[in-house]
Formats: structure tokens, sequence, C-alpha cells
């Protein structure tokens, strides 16, 4: 078994986390593939972003904008076919933002019911007012 493959089984789980929350869950198409045939980071990181989103929306109650991508690291490809979990969870409230972190699971398309961590982020949103500029999160769901 080469280190490639050694890494890949064990990182492979049997259940998806329980202490974060499923926000959104896809499929990548053909149209999402990169030169090599895997699925194209830059699509990976538009889903991440996407779904990180979903608690901060709970806070902000209105409109808000990604101010920094704190972290994003690509664990393993994704590959054509795999069903993306992504799941997310609070990491802190400030005054303006909210920052959660994103973690992206793959059930390969020829191993269904075991899952592969693909990409991990941390993602920073800011509420925003009608003229783009940040205003104070009143209320905490």
């Amino acid at each position: 078994m080469s280190d490639t493959s050694s890494a890949a089984a064990a990182a492979t789980l049997k259940s998806l986390p329980t202490d974060m929350e499923l926000v959104l869950k896809v499929i990548p198409m053909p149209a999402d593939c990169n030169a090599n045939g895997d699925i194209f980071g830059g699509w990976v990181m538009a889903q991440c972003d996407l779904a990180g989103s979903v608690i901060p929306a709970r806070y902000a109650k209105g409109r808000q904008a990604t101010v920094a991508v704190n972290e994003f690291i690509f664990k393993q490809p994704v590959r054509l076919g795999d069903i993306l979990s992504f799941y997310s969870k609070l990491v802190r409230i400030g005054r303006t933002s909210v920052t959660v972190t994103v973690e992206v699971f793959a059930e390969r398309f020829r191993a269904q019911g075991e899952y592969i961590k693909v990409t991990q982020a941390t993602f920073t949103y800011v509420a925003i007012d009608d003229n783009g500029r940040p205003r104070v999160i009143e209320q905490q769901p």
C-alpha cells in the first residue's frame, strides 16, 4: 500500500460529525472539473463560502458579507461523483461579525457509507447595512 492510499484509508470515517450542523449537501458535476479531472478548488471554495454563511445569517438577520477567509485547507481531492456534506460550527460572535468553521466530507461514489474529510476552512462574515457598512449584531438566537 502506498503512502497516499494508506493516508486516505486512515482518513476514512464511518460517520459524520455530530457536534456540527449539516448546512449544505451537493454533488459536483463534470462542468466543475479542472484540467486534471478532479473538482476545481475554486468551486469547492465557493461552496464552502455558501455553507459558511448559513449560521452567521441567523445572527446577522439581514445583509452580510464575507470579510475574511481565515484558513482554507484542501486535505484530499474532490472527485467527480462524490457526495459532499458541508458541516459548520460557530466559533465566535463579535460586535459586527461572526466566525465559523466549515468541514467538508466526501462520500465517494464507489464507497457509499464511508466518508473522507476533504476540506476544512474558517470564515468570518460581517453584518452590513444597506450602504455596505458594518452594523452591530443586536440580538443573538
